[in-house]
């Protein structure tokens, strides 16, 4: 089969086109016919061996895809990289039957980006009518749906950060009330600012460095930070906890495989609330652009320039 593998660690550069043997389903496992691929932001921490679960060389990197298995239209998270190929395996407990009327962008648009801004709004930051959100990277994959769903469960006000009008105006049109320059010297006082003069209760962030900290210190009391990546590859300072105290601040990270441990299906509760507010017409996916599998290459590159809006997706049939 033909899949793109990396066996050094690196950048875009490192991800090479080769033929693989087909892999096999082991116990509990599916084998898929991929038709696209989902990249995400993480697909590029793990070819350069910096994201949280540490990679293994060889590696072929991608953690979603969407194809057929038995004959039947699924979707799937799989365990530890292994997308970006004609064929994937996948555990049979994260590959999810894609519903009617649902396509392949909307179907791997929701199935980490889309769980990933529902838990954030639901189990992090506990969203409730009339509270200000702001999102930052908000016309990218997570961003694009954290706007419509903060709007659809009644955020009184939604910030968007991003960094071109082009961008701005996307979160414009996708129900933001205000967006700012993602690049704003003092953000600090670009979210007051943006928020009418108060504080802000609730920050979505996968920026980190100082957007994170001068984040933190935009909030409200009882104010909350959601954390969720690291775009920018730059830690922000360490928090005090008597800063934490004397704001009454919350501050909290989410990494996905970890809602796996969770009692319940929260993961299939998500996805399923998503596709319904999807045919109900409340929620859409934002294209990002498609890549040929041969040019994984390209599609990082474009991510990590920040040049990208809402779900790219990999062609494996290119």
């Amino acid at each position: 089969m033909r899949a793109v593998q990396v066996t050094e660690f690196g950048g875009p550069e490192v991800l090479t086109p080769v033929e693989l043997p087909d892999p096999v389903a082991g116990p509990g496992e599916v084998l898929i016919d991929v038709e696209r691929i989902g990249v995400n932001y993480a697909d590029t921490h793990q070819a350069e061996n910096s994201y949280l679960a540490p990679s293994q060389l060889p590696l072929v990197p991608g953690g979603e895809v969407v194809g057929t298995s038995d004959g039947k239209r699924v979707v799937a998270l799989l365990n530890g990289g292994g997308g970006y190929a004609e064929k994937a395996v996948a555990p049979q407990a994260t590959t999810i039957p894609v519903p009617d009327g649902i396509d392949d962008l909307t179907a791997l648009s929701m199935l980490v980006q889309g769980t990933t801004a529902w838990i954030l709004l639901r189990k992090n930051s506990h969203l409730e009518p009339g509270e200000s959100v702001v999102v930052h990277a908000a016309a990218g994959g997570v961003g694009t749906v954290a706007v419509q769903l903060a709007k659809a469960w009644g955020a009184g006000r939604v910030i968007a950060t991003a960094s071109s009008d082009e961008k701005r105006a996307l979160a414009l049109e996708l129900g933001a009330d205000v967006a700012i320059d993602s690049r704003a010297e003092d953000m600090t006082a670009a979210l007051i600012e943006a928020n009418d003069g108060r504080r802000v209760d609730i920050v979505l962030d996968m920026v980190g460095g100082t957007t994170t900290d001068q984040s933190i210190a935009a909030l409200a009391p009882f104010g909350r930070l959601a954390f969720y990546g690291m775009a920018g590859r730059e830690n922000p300072k360490p928090v005090e906890l008597r800063n934490v105290l004397g704001h009454s601040t919350t501050i909290s990270g989410m990494w996905l495989p970890h809602v796996f441990r969770l009692p319940g299906n929260v993961f299939g509760t998500a996805l399923t609330d998503l596709f319904g507010l999807v045919r109900e017409g409340k929620l859409k996916a934002i294209p990002g652009g498609e890549y040929a599998l041969s040019d994984a290459r390209g599609a990082h590159e474009a991510l990590r320039s920040r040049q990208t809006v809402g779900k790219l997706l990999l062609d494996p049939g290119k």
